[in-house]
């Protein structure tokens, strides 16, 4: 747990420099103010409301777990977590395994649409004439009638 998460101290910060501080966008600043992450002060306008360091470590940490590809909700749950002090550490690593398999998942989707890509851009002429397998497969015409490709599909 990081320092700046120890009780508030007296200094007072404007939005502009919770966001300067923490790295973080203003939306991300509202995004965590609309899912109540920084103090349960919603109903106030975020413009003129005073934030404190915890405002910054907060958002320091939703910038980062975003970063790593973590989802709003895992967001939610990591940061209840670390500011759990009697969390167990495989809670957090159950989070961050079901994201990297998540992720895993993707990158595998990624590949199957760079491959298919490298196909059809195989079998496109890419001259002067308008016929193109890629337009064809992206209206669903004719997919890969007579196109003998060199690059192998990967289902």
């Amino acid at each position: 747990m990081e320092d700046d998460m120890a009780p508030a101290t007296a200094e007072r910060l404007t939005l502009a420099e919770v966001v300067a501080r923490s790295g973080a966008s203003s939306q991300l600043l509202h995004d965590c103010e609309s899912l109540g992450l920084l103090g349960g002060m919603a109903n106030i306008d975020v413009s003129s409301r005073p934030y404190d360091a915890r405002a910054v470590s907060t958002l320091r940490f939703a910038r980062r777990a975003y970063a790593l590809g973590f989802e709003t909700p895992e967001v939610v749950e990591l940061l209840a977590l670390w500011r759990d002090g009697r969390r167990a550490s495989f809670d957090v690593k159950r989070v961050a395994l079901a994201r990297a398999d998540d992720l895993a998942q993707r990158i595998e989707e990624l590949e199957r649409m760079k491959h298919l890509l490298e196909r059809l851009a195989h079998c496109c002429g890419g001259d002067h004439r308008p016929e193109c397998p890629i337009l064809d497969e992206l209206a669903d015409l004719k997919g890969f009638a007579g196109c003998a490709s060199l690059v192998p599909v990967i289902a």
